[in-house]
């Protein structure tokens, strides 16, 4: 069984040397066991999952490592940091375990991130009681119990500290800007995310790490922890898609190819293909909906629970008695291909 992932990066230590966040510019997923064997020659790896801090010294033949392994992205990264005085780390994760440092969780993120897996496709059990609020700033990331001292030596040194905010978890973009995307406000978009290529995220949309979407998307409501949203959906304005983290539980929320979600609306079960719910209406596990055939008149009431992973449903609220309503939906939601081009 080979080896789960490896990557080199920087990483950012605060004043008692411990690592609080750290960037792999290429991370790789599946790594052969030439490269590993390699790479243990060099930094004298103690086997499972570790981040090794690296002299900068062996940086030479680290990069001599990841040519021979065709990884000349890694090697050339490798070869820059020679004269650099970050902090240069290996992290190598020999089997898919849950987390139990940052330079692992770090990985795991950007991984996510890069699109080398989905969400889902990698334990992260642990990680948000693993990872510590950070102070992200104009000057980089800064332990939080050195902010005050940071922000009274950038005023003596009349500069100002900007902190864009206080959080566990950074920006994507800051780490990794996936290819054919587009994001109005990129601090709605956590490291973790996986952006499909084709979608785009107007200002007021969010995607939470450990979900995201397939390809081509619209995203103008909440993607939260846990979520996948498939090809061609619509998340619109002010809607959200209830996660793990948010009251769902251990059920996995997603959504299906060709769907829509109207404006302020949501659901809290995973819909199938070519799915649309109506502006304003939120869709929870518990919800009583009334099943309509094609004439509009009611065949039974069921919970909306039984009704998930379902396609071709179509959900509203009757106008006039306030009941909730779904009726089969075999319409497919198009998305506008030019408004939807990032190229």
């Amino acid at each position: 069984m080979g080896y789960f992932a490896v990557a080199v990066g920087t990483a950012t230590r605060n004043k008692d040397g411990k690592i609080i966040e750290s960037w792999y510019p290429q991370p790789i997923l599946n790594p052969t066991d030439n490269l590993i064997a390699a790479l243990n020659g060099v930094a004298k790896l103690n086997g499972g999952n570790q981040t090794t801090v690296i002299e900068h010294s062996l940086m030479s033949d680290l990069s001599d490592c990841f040519n021979k392994a065709g990884h000349r992205d890694s090697a050339q990264f490798c070869r820059a940091t020679e004269s650099s005085h970050q902090t240069i780390v290996l992290t190598v994760l020999e089997s898919d375990a849950a987390p139990t440092s940052i330079g692992e969780g770090y990985l795991k993120l950007q991984l996510l991130s890069h699109r080398l897996v989905k969400p889902h496709g990698c334990s992260l059990d642990g990680l948000f009681g693993l990872l510590h609020n950070i102070a992200w700033t104009s000057e980089g990331p800064i332990d939080l119990p050195e902010l005050a001292d940071r922000q009274m030596e950038a005023r003596l040194n009349g500069r100002v500290l900007d902190v864009n905010c206080v959080d566990k978890f950074p920006k994507m973009t800051n780490y990794v800007v996936p290819k054919g995307i587009r994001i109005g406000d990129a601090s709605r978009v956590r490291l973790g995310a996986h952006i499909g290529e084709g979608t785009t995220v107007m200002h007021e949309g969010f995607v939470n790490f450990n979900a995201g979407t397939e390809a081509v998307s619209m995203v103008e409501g909440r993607i939260t922890a846990g979520v996948m949203v498939g090809d061609g959906s619509d998340v619109g304005g002010g809607s959200s898609i209830m996660g793990t983290l948010s009251g769902g539980g251990k059920v996995v929320v997603s959504l299906g190819k060709n769907c829509l979600l109207g404006a302020n609306s949501g659901i809290g079960i995973p819909l199938g293909d070519r799915c649309t719910v109506e502006a304003g209406l939120y869709v929870t596990a518990g919800t009583k909906v009334a099943m309509l055939d094609n004439g509009k008149q009611l065949v039974k009431t069921v919970k909306a629970r039984d009704l998930a992973g379902q396609s071709d449903l179509l959900f509203w609220r009757n106008a006039e008695t306030g009941r909730v309503e779904c009726l089969s939906n075999k319409t497919a939601v198009e998305l506008n291909t030019e408004l939807h081009s990032n190229n």
